[in-house]
Order: C-alpha cells, then structure tokens, then sequence
C-alpha cells in the first residue's frame, strides 16, 4: 500500500487508517511508523457521521447560536430562512418614579425596571422599543398602550397591578383587550396580569409586571421569557434546574412557589451547595446581583432543612 498525505481529501480505496504526520518519519523513499502510534480505523471520517442522508440539520424552531452558523456553512448554506426579530415596546409606570437625569424628590425613586427589562431583552435578541416612564393617569396611560399596540407584538410594564388606588394598569388592560389572569401564588411576584391589547385591528401580547424590581426579574423568567421564545417562532426552553444542598434552613409555606436568590458553589467533597443571599425582599435589588441562581422551592413544598437538596435555577447565560 502507498502513503498518501492527506488534508480533507478523500481516502483512497483500500486503505481505511490515517497516519497523522507528525508521527511519520520520511527518509527518501523510506517512511517509518513507530509501532503503537495507531490503530486499524484511526483518524478518518465516516460517510454521514456528522449528518447522514435525508437527516434534517436543523429543525423549526432552533435558535441559530454559533455550532448552528457553522453547521450551516458546512452545507454549503449561504441562506436560511429565519423568524424576523420581535418588537417589544417596554414602559414603566408610577408617579414616583423618576427617569435617569432628573432631580431627586422625596418618595420618589429611581427607574432601575426600565434597565434590567432591557438587559433581559437584549439577550434574547428582541428589537426594544423604549416608551419611557407613564404617570398614573388613565388618559397617559390609555394613549401608551394604544401605541405600543401599533408598534410592538409585545408589550411589557412595571408597577400598576397591584391593588392601591393609583394602580390603573390593570384596569386599562380590561378596558383595552383581555386580561387572562391576574395574581399568580409566587413569591416574588404575585401581582402580576397577563393579557392581549388589541389596536387598530392589531394584538399585541401584554405582561403586567409588578413594580418592584426583584419581582420584576423573576415574573420575566419564569412567565415573559419562555412566551417570548415562542413568540420569536423557538421552542419555549425550560430553565435548567441544579440540584444542591441548602446551607441553612429555608421557611416555605405549600401553596405557591417560592424563589430565592442564592449562591452555588461546590463543597470539598464535589457537591454542590447553596446559600441564600441574606434580604430576600423584593426592593433588594443588589441581592440579584450576588446570587448567581434562584433557589426554586415549588408549590407544594414546605420548609427545607439544612443539607436538604433544593431545585436551582442557575443565571448563566440568561441575566
């Protein structure tokens, strides 16, 4: 048989081994191979290994991430169709809440929704329409979701759907379209509406999401990120869940579903732990930003024990 260099060709008839060659000593007309460097098979090939005939490469739905872009250009592929991107029009809502620039006044707060929204957006690589702050007045409120309606196939607001008098989002929701549920048994998070506004003969999806900014990360991934990925034409991912032992004891009440920020980390033995990130409150945003998963206590749980093993959603990749 002949040696043959080779460099993505295709292997000769009758040979079925390929010798890499730094392990090839080539003397003249001489070539040696130390014995042991290989074996019968080694370093080839196969005819549809990577995808065989009539195989599909990718399926409806998919998010094309990096190993999908070079699957399709290992067809060949200079196209595919794709879902165009998403519009979602976000506005929070309040009279107490200020825009990044003004003066400070008293019971007022800072508009910190407005940027994790967008910071959860842009990483599902959704088109964000910015509509602002709204104050608490009906008409205001009337005139933003009638526009957002014409521009976006979602809409998102913070603050306004719990039960104070000044809450009028909800109420614009009812008067504008339909509100499929209100109040969800979660902590945090439980004022939360759900619904279609409907505008010059267009629906647009709408989330109602409470006002404090804890709240508002955790009703984003467990109910606006998944209807978003279907939305967008993909599949609705289920958040990955880590089992880890809890460090400390954990009060839960069965009957709703519980998350608490937390921090993984893994133990000398190799097993993962976690603890929880100290306030838990739903205004305690900085707590979002130590923990590196959520501490998943579902709904019929009850309290946790030390060293008992609790679900965790893990952030990576998602905030």
């Amino acid at each position: 048989q002949c040696l043959k260099i080779m460099t993505g060709a295709i292997m000769p008839a009758a040979l079925d081994t390929v010798v890499p060659l730094e392990f090839v000593k080539v003397e003249g007309d001489r070539v040696e191979i130390p014995p042991g460097v290989v074996a019968a098979g080694d370093n080839r090939r196969l005819l549809g290994e990577d995808l065989m005939a009539g195989q599909p490469a990718l399926r409806r739905g998919q998010t094309l991430g990096p190993a999908a872009l070079g699957l399709i250009a290992s067809l060949g592929l200079p196209t595919v169709t794709v879902f165009r991107r998403i519009r979602v029009a976000y506005f929070s809502t309040g009279d107490e809440i200020l825009t990044l620039g003004e003066p400070i006044r008293e019971g007022a707060v800072f508009d910190s929704n407005r940027y994790t929204v967008f910071g959860l957006l842009k990483r599902l690589g959704v088109d964000v329409i910015d509509m602002g702050v709204v104050r608490d007045e009906p008409a205001l409120l009337e005139a933003a979701f009638r526009s957002a309606a014409t521009l976006a196939d979602a809409i998102i607001t913070s603050g306004g759907v719990s039960m104070g008098e000044a809450d009028h989002t909800k109420a614009m929701m009812k008067q504008l379209g339909d509100v499929a549920f209100w109040r969800i048994a979660m902590r945090p998070g439980r004022p939360m509406a759900v619904g279609r506004i409907t505008e010059r003969g267009k629906s647009s999806l709408l989330f109602g999401l409470p006002g404090n900014p804890v709240a508002v990360m955790v009703t984003f991934l467990a109910f606006v990120r998944p209807a978003l990925q279907r939305l967008m034409g993909g599949a609705a991912t289920s958040p990955v869940l880590l089992q880890a032992k809890s460090l400390e004891p954990l009060r839960k009440k069965p009957g709703r579903t519980e998350y608490q920020r937390g921090i993984v980390s893994r133990a000398g033995d190799g097993s993962l732990t976690v603890r929880i990130t100290g306030n838990q409150g739903s205004g305690v945003l900085s707590s979002m930003v130590e923990a590196n998963g959520l501490i998943v206590l579902h709904h019929s749980q009850g309290n946790v024990a030390v060293g008992d093993s609790v679900d965790v959603m893990m952030f990576s990749g998602v905030i």
